[in-house]
């Protein structure tokens, strides 16, 4: 009898001391649950008809979503988590539109019917003006990536993205081309916000179906008709956690980060499941990234510097990178058993102090930026670059991004914003979550040749496993 009661004592003692970790890390290191994302299907709603297609879609997504921020921001409030986004992500359009869209506007008046679908529910972001074209586009998918200036110019919160390459059929070029001009097209259209329509427009390789994280979440056609997918945050965590062992040996380093990615996790975990049991939907994935925010504290950048590197870009930066990324997965796959999405470190240039800041000092360039990105979740994220950069040239830099996706198994990902009138040493404010950044120096070196060719390619030799 007395050992039970010590056990229940010990146990109640264990949990008061995880509930005032919480609080710390809530209060003072930035923890938060970055996004709860619904997922919905729209292949019911399909109809040859473009006005019964976008009343269809209009009456689902408000239907299966009308109490998503209502539950969220309840949990929030109960549990005392801070929940920054509810998003809904969607089937992607160029599939869902294909029957009804005849040409590039057709597509833009979904992109529409999205955005009052959104401001109907109040979130905060709709992903899904999608296309999946890495072996070849279609007419309706290529129609649906020609509406995109238009659809990101007209909406607020309709995120876009394509897919043009995969480890198993290799890369699309000629959607790679076509999007050089579709993102500086995107950039004119909006260069009175700084461009930043290009903002909500990501370009993948290996592209996962079950991200939570915008521009770049669309509801694969692998899922069910509706999942929670929740994101979580916590840099400054990270940050905080290791600095109580700066200069202890690599295995004390490796073991902190997996120890701190785990009590994350669970918290994302807990809001997973409470949303998924209020709001009567399956839950689907906890992505374990750390997204930064701009935000001082909150910052990957800062965690490399922590690390060891003076500076994100410095000799190192890519071993450090590449350390941090491996432990917060393996961390976070032990806190939940539905981990996917993208989960790991993100990099994003404007949302992330510390990153701002290397590259005003020059430590970080692109090149750099871009060789991190083998051993990171995502890739060239939210850069601002000159507006006068060349198609092609944009075109080259997605190409590489690729193939560095496509070579590594890995999803890859390029979000460039040439702001229009802007060059280096200028920059642009984007606000909230988005931040602010430098406008970077671009290889002047073309690429024209390489990139007019046409057709694809090919899968690596790896790619064989059947």
């Amino acid at each position: 009898m007395r050992r039970k009661q010590e056990e229940r004592i010990e146990s109640n003692m264990i949990n008061i001391l995880e509930a005032a970790e919480t609080v710390r890390m809530i209060t003072q290191e930035n923890l938060d649950v970055r996004t709860i994302t619904m997922g919905i299907s729209l292949l019911d709603c399909i109809s040859s008809d473009l006005e019964t297609l976008r009343g269809n879609i209009f009456r689902k997504i408000t239907t299966k979503a009308r109490d998503l921020v209502k539950i969220g921001n309840d949990i929030a409030k109960e549990y005392g988590i801070p929940i920054v986004n509810k998003r809904i992500s969607v089937t992607p359009i160029g599939l869902i539109g294909a029957s009804a869209c005849n040409c590039p506007d057709d597509f833009a008046q979904i992109a529409k019917t999205l955005d009052d679908a959104a401001k109907e529910v109040g979130v905060n972001f709709l992903g899904g003006f999608s296309a999946v074209v890495s072996k070849g586009m279609t007419k309706a998918e290529e129609n649906l990536i020609r509406a995109i200036p238009k659809a990101l110019s007209e909406t607020d919160y309709v995120c876009a993205s394509v897919n043009v390459g995969s480890t198993r059929t290799g890369i699309d070029m000629d959607a790679i081309r076509l999007l050089g001009d579709i993102i500086l097209e995107t950039a004119q259209m909006t260069a009175d916000q700084d461009s930043l329509g290009c903002a909500k427009l990501v370009v993948f390789c290996n592209a996962p179906d079950d991200n939570p994280f915008m521009a770049g979440a669309f509801h694969g056609v692998t899922e069910g008709d509706t999942v929670i997918n929740v994101g979580v945050s916590g840099p400054g965590v990270v940050k905080t956690a290791l600095e109580a062992v700066r200069g202890e040996s690599f295995e004390v380093l490796c073991e902190t980060i997996k120890r701190t990615a785990f009590k994350v996790t669970r918290v994302g975990q807990l809001v997973a499941q409470e949303a998924s049991r209020r709001l009567g939907v399956p839950f689907g994935i906890i992505d374990l990234s750390l997204a930064p925010t701009p935000a001082i504290g909150d910052s990957v950048a800062d965690i490399l510097h922590e690390i060891g590197v003076e500076m994100a870009g410095a000799p190192g930066t890519t071993a450090a990178l590449a350390l941090l990324n491996d432990q917060v997965k393996k961390g976070g796959v032990m806190a939940s058993s539905y981990v996917g999405g993208l989960s790991g470190a993100f990099i994003p240039v404007s949302e992330d102090q510390g990153m701002i800041d290397a590259a005003q000092a020059g430590a970080l360039t692109l090149e750099k930026l871009e060789a991190m990105t083998c051993v990171c979740s995502v890739g060239l994220d939210m850069i601002a670059i000159p507006g006068d950069t060349k198609a092609s040239t944009i075109s080259g830099i997605i190409a590489d991004e690729m193939a560095i996706g496509m070579v590594n198994a890995k999803t890859t990902a390029v979000r460039l914003i040439p702001v229009i009138g802007k060059g280096v040493g200028q920059s642009v404010e984007f606000g909230g979550l988005l931040g602010h950044a430098p406008i970077m120096p671009v290889n002047t070196f073309g690429c024209e040749e390489f990139i007019s060719r046409k057709g694809r390619i090919p899968a690596p030799i790896h790619s064989f496993k059947n």
